[in-house]
């Protein structure tokens, strides 16, 4: 059974988050609040973690395109290879915003993404979110929560998300209403960038 946390993305209080964290690093998993849909994560650390997320996605963990959340850009480097100036102000620009970059991995990658050459790095515009992370000391991996409704992509409220998710996870952070429109995912790994999917962020952001 789920817990149901209650954070105010204005001003997350710290003993709320610290609850989340100590979940995260006994190897829980979270259903959150970013800037754009609610996001389903694990400790990038916790194999057993990743790989329950991979069986409720119902996919493989080696080939799963989960992104990963980080506080900021000297978080995200930890993962990333070196990157060139053009493409570190189109990060500049857009971050912390609704974007999933895809970036060349670097050796550090976790093991069971070794034989990955991508990543997907995300810093959202949510307090909430990048004070999970910042409290973590490491990334968090995530996946978007989908709903089956063919109406309605994703679930916005946190309490209807609690009543699907409560026998698959350990928390729900109620963030208040979520958005239903994803990220754009933009690949920055080779010489021109690409928009993968259009969402909530501009692409303009990449000229």
């Amino acid at each position: 059974m789920a817990e149901f946390i209650r954070i105010y993305e204005e001003n997350p209080n710290p003993k709320e988050i610290a609850r989340v964290v100590k979940i995260l690093r006994d190897g829980g998993l979270v259903i959150y609040p970013t800037d754009t849909v609610y996001g389903l994560g694990c400790d990038i650390t916790k194999t057993k973690s990743l790989e329950r997320i991979a069986r409720i996605k119902g996919v493989k963990l080696e080939k799963a395109n989960f992104s990963f959340i980080c506080a900021d850009l000297s978080n995200m480097s930890d993962y990333v290879k070196q990157i060139d100036t053009a493409t570190f102000k189109i990060l500049k620009r857009a971050l912390p915003g609704p974007y999933t970059f895809v970036l060349p991995g670097n050796n550090d990658l976790p093991k069971v993404f070794k034989k990955k050459k991508t990543v997907g790095i995300r810093v959202p515009d949510n307090n909430i979110a990048r004070m999970l992370v910042r409290e973590l000391g490491n990334p968090i991996v995530s996946t978007s929560i989908y709903d089956e409704d063919e109406l309605l992509e994703y679930t916005t409220d946190p309490e209807l998300i609690l009543e699907k998710w409560e026998n698959l996870v350990d928390a729900v952070v109620d963030g208040g209403y979520g958005d239903n429109i994803a990220s754009t995912v933009i690949d920055l790994s080779s010489d021109e960038p690409q928009v993968i999917r259009e969402g909530k962020g501009d692409v303009s952001v990449i000229y």
